[in-house]
């Protein structure tokens, strides 16, 4: 049996997602299709998990009425998971798509301030895993909480003897990496911030994202480009393949899901590249889907079947 995913989320959200005619200043906008889902990083990582099959825990701090909510709708979904309790509110998110011009808009709070307490609190929960299991800590940082707290999240990873992946961004990622993370997944803009320079020269995201490995950033580094595909850096070389083609329904949570089904081929023995092209699936079959991380099992084994790795992998 592959190790158990745990997923760790700060800031989780519930997504509410629906769609309007139009998009207008000032008139009422009626909308329609509403749904609502629960979010954040480590929270659309651990659905994508489990749809495809995986063992794993979802661990979120979770506080006020909108806290019980987000509860909810994991029980709901029948999603494992570990709730700690803190004072302020769950944030609440919003995405609106407007039908006139095919386009999201999208909403996103900063969320509640997190007291010393309840950020430690959330770092004991990690002091307990088995070792071998795999840790994904993903999404933003809520006030409160220090920018070195995923470098803590990698000396318990260290520790414990867990694998890490980090998917997120600015001076939180910056703090994390180099500590022996096996697997980040910034996009290009978040990788470019990582870097320090921009990358749209011919090549040099390439080169930036081997040299990254080389210095020990992390094992493993895969850059999301949205429409233009992806790329995986490892010891190995640098891998670039194109997006696949499909219809795109919604955005939210492609990234999570990318990071899910990447990390699950991981844990289930995959070489980087195969594990590579799991992600890059998984993330195609996300967008395709309205709603927050919603890929089936059969759309991402289905796209799977798509991705062309070269045959020197």
């Amino acid at each position: 049996m592959a190790p158990r995913i745990t997923t760790l989320t700060l800031n989780p959200t519930i997504d509410l997602a629906c769609q309007a005619e139009k998009v207008h200043p000032v008139r009422k906008i009626r909308t329609t299709d509403e749904r609502q889902d629960p979010g954040g990083g480590g929270v659309n990582v651990a659905r994508v998990v489990q749809e495809l099959g995986g063992d794993t825990e979802a661990v979120i701090l979770a506080g006020g009425v909108t806290g019980h909510f987000l509860v909810e709708l994991l029980q709901e979904i029948g999603l494992p998971h570990r709730a700690i309790p803190i004072a302020g509110r769950t944030r609440i998110s919003q995405t609106v798509l407007d039908r006139s011009i095919g386009e999201e808009f999208r909403f996103v709070p900063e969320g509640p301030e997190v007291a010393e307490s309840e950020w430690r609190a959330a770092l004991d929960a990690l002091d307990h895993l088995p070792e071998g299991d795999w840790l994904v800590a993903s999404g933003s940082l809520p006030r409160g909480v220090p920018e070195d707290f995923y470098a803590r999240v990698a000396a318990i990873a260290r520790k414990r003897g867990l694998h890490l992946v980090l998917d997120s961004s600015g001076p939180a990622l910056r703090a994390g990496i180099g500590q022996g993370v096996t697997l980040i997944k910034p996009s290009q803009g978040e990788f470019e911030s990582l870097a320090g320079r921009s990358l749209r020269e011919p090549g040099a995201l390439e080169a930036a994202a081997a040299e990254a490995v080389r210095q020990g950033a992390a094992k493993l580094i895969a850059v999301t480009l949205g429409h233009e595909g992806a790329l995986l850096a490892s010891s190995e070389g640098v891998l670039r393949l194109p997006a696949l083609p499909v219809t795109v329904r919604g955005a939210v949570g492609a990234g999570d899901s990318f990071v899910a089904a990447m990390t699950l081929a991981l844990t289930r023995g995959a070489a980087p590249h195969d594990a590579f092209a799991w992600g890059m699936a998984a993330g195609a079959a996300a967008v395709s889907n309205a709603g927050t991380a919603h890929p089936t099992r059969a759309e991402v084994e289905g796209l799977r079947q798509k991705v062309q790795l070269p045959a020197r992998v």
